[in-house]
């Protein structure tokens, strides 16, 4: 479901996968705009989290902005758009997750020395 944010203003939301026990949440706190992978168990935890923004560089920060977080139709992957833009992909399954600004290197369950690189091609792994 379209959530309507303003960046750089306290901003949560999270949504389930349709068929696991995974989720995405999306957080500003105010400064940084962050995508996590959770997994929702016994002992829910955070598996990853993708940076999306500094809130200000974002050109339109003055403006109200609609965030979405979809998921392919097996529930394994998850993508944040926001105003139809694609920002970030997690796919559980690979255990990886990408975003545009590269950053941080994957923490959590999934950690690596580095964030493998963006790729627009990534939007196909939400068909």
């Amino acid at each position: 479901m379209p959530t309507r944010f303003r960046p750089g203003f306290d901003t949560w939301f999270a949504c389930d996968s349709p068929t696991a026990d995974y989720s995405t949440v999306f957080e500003d706190d105010g400064e940084t705009g962050y995508l996590y992978a959770c997994r929702r168990d016994a002992k829910p935890h955070i598996l990853d989290a993708c940076h999306i923004y500094t809130a200000r560089d974002v050109i339109d920060r003055d403006k109200d902005s609609v965030a979405e977080i979809t998921w392919s139709t097996d529930g394994l992957k998850a993508g944040l758009l926001i105003n139809d833009y694609l920002h970030a992909v997690i796919d559980f399954q690979q255990r990886k997750a990408w975003c545009r600004t590269n950053f941080p290197p994957p923490g959590g369950d999934w950690h690596a020395e580095s964030r493998e690189p963006w790729s627009d091609d990534l939007g196909k792994l939400l068909a």
